[in-house]
């Protein structure tokens, strides 16, 4: 889960889903907002018509039954019940007018006199049950009192409060609101998915192109902009694989031709009467013929013309470390994998005796062992060396890279054995590392995927 958090498709959509969730509430909060300004005024409207409807009555009830009416006005959100203060001069004075009580005004006519009071109600202040959870907690539209001089000098007080909370429905708002927000992850995710899954195409198309040159180029399909990104990877991997061909050829072309001159020198050489001049200019022919033979090697080990076969890796191990027995050469093998790998067989194969002949050139043997893990399995050869520098264990994978010239020259080497191998091994999908044992010796770790048949 945390892979997908930390990756491109898990990123691109916790934001679209963020966004879409950040736009909906948004879009639910106005609505809300928008409704219940709505309702405000047409409650504000209400209040108006009710209070005008209520003074008018009372105005042409008898005095003797206006009490009993009053008890009966005194009911619901707009109330008009008897007081006992007393409206002054300046009563109903412009300045002390709220909008309420001027509309109210408009409409009773003369002989009405309204005074606001500037206190008002509790019932204004105290919080409300409300269904949504994007609803204002308070009432924002008329909430105040006012007495009221009749035209019989009578003084009645008029109280507007808000109106009564709706009942529950019985509903939590978030359950409600959960279809929606499952099916706003749904469709993140199914855009999330048709958006990634060229990327990832395109991807895996790059890892694998490290594997093979030679893979059929990938097809045209999707948006424009994924097509046009296809295209260019494919006229990428045909100029790649044109580069490496030509420099295949190239090599090889030079490593022939180079074969009759030096085969030339080498019987001319023959020739030579001095005996020590003889065998110095010997020993550089060989190393010369040497290096352009490695130097082929080397091209060759980025081809990947050949066939990918499933093998087994004990067989594998089995026969190279024989056959490197069988030369005279200091090899012990131990442990088991019991798995298959994909691989080149010859390719794969150049990999194993290189570093099998590096470890016995520079360390006089080699101990290798084998143990399967987690899909893949680690091969270690150790060799009886004392070890390189820490500065140098990055180095060693350099072409032509050699620790000790003097060293290499003696024993033949041309700095080529760990590059050939480092390519062969990225290009079946495993790693190679330096360290040196703590027991001494230098130890080189080969981990090789496992192959899974029918994936």
């Amino acid at each position: 889960m945390k892979a997908f958090w930390t990756s491109m498709t898990g990123r691109v959509f916790f934001v679209l889903l963020l966004g879409i969730v950040a736009s909906a509430a948004l879009t639910q909060y106005l609505a809300v907002n928008e409704r219940q300004r709505t309702l405000e005024r047409y409650r504000d409207f209400h209040a108006l018509e009710r209070a005008e409807e209520l003074i008018s009555i009372a105005d042409v009830v008898r005095p003797e039954s206006r009490g009993v009416y009053l008890k009966v006005a005194s009911k619901g959100s707009v109330r008009l019940e008897p007081s006992a203060d007393a409206i002054g001069a300046r009563a109903g004075g412009a300045d002390a007018q709220t909008d309420f009580s001027k509309q109210l005004a408009a409409r009773l006519g003369p002989g009405y006199r309204l005074a606001p009071l500037p206190e008002r109600p509790a019932a204004c202040d105290e919080p409300r049950r409300i269904n949504s959870i994007f609803g204002p907690a308070q009432w924002r539209g008329t909430c105040e009192a006012m007495n009221v001089g009749m035209r019989d000098g009578q003084v009645l007080r008029l109280t507007v409060l808000p109106p009564r909370s709706p009942p529950p429905t019985g509903q939590n708002e978030i359950y409600t609101i959960l279809p929606f927000v499952l099916s706003m992850v749904g469709l993140a995710f199914l855009v999330t998915r048709m958006t990634m899954r060229p990327l990832k195409r395109l991807a895996q198309a790059a890892r694998d192109l490290g594997d093979d040159f030679n893979r059929p180029p990938l097809a045209l399909r999707g948006a424009g902009e994924i097509r046009q990104a296809t295209a260019a990877f494919n006229a990428m991997q045909a100029r790649i694989r044109q580069y490496i061909f030509q420099r295949t050829q190239m090599l090889a072309a030079i490593t022939h031709d180079l074969q009759t001159p030096l085969t030339r020198m080498r019987l001319r050489l023959e020739k030579v009467a001095d005996e020590d001049l003889r065998e110095k200019l010997l020993g550089d022919l060989s190393a010369t013929q040497q290096m352009v033979k490695e130097g082929l090697e080397l091209a060759r080990s980025m081809d990947s013309t050949e066939t990918m076969q499933a093998l087994d890796l004990d067989s594998l191990l089995d026969s190279v470390c024989s056959d490197a027995a069988d030369a005279g050469q200091d090899v012990a093998l131990k442990g088991r994998a019991a798995m298959a790998l994909m691989a080149r067989p010859l390719a794969i194969r150049r990999c194993l005796v290189n570093l099998l002949d590096n470890a016995v050139k520079y360390g006089h043997s080699a101990s290798v062992t084998v143990e399967r893990m987690a899909g893949a399995a680690r091969i270690s050869i150790r060799d009886g060396g004392p070890g390189i520098a820490v500065d140098q264990l990055a180095k060693v994978f350099e072409p032509f890279y050699r620790i000790e010239s003097s060293r290499s020259r003696a024993s033949g080497g041309t700095g080529l054995g760990l590059t050939i191998a480092r390519n062969i091994a990225e290009q079946h999908g495993a790693s190679l590392a330096l360290a040196n044992h703590p027991d001494g010796g230098l130890e080189v770790v080969l981990v090789v995927p496992e192959y899974y048949a029918g994936k």
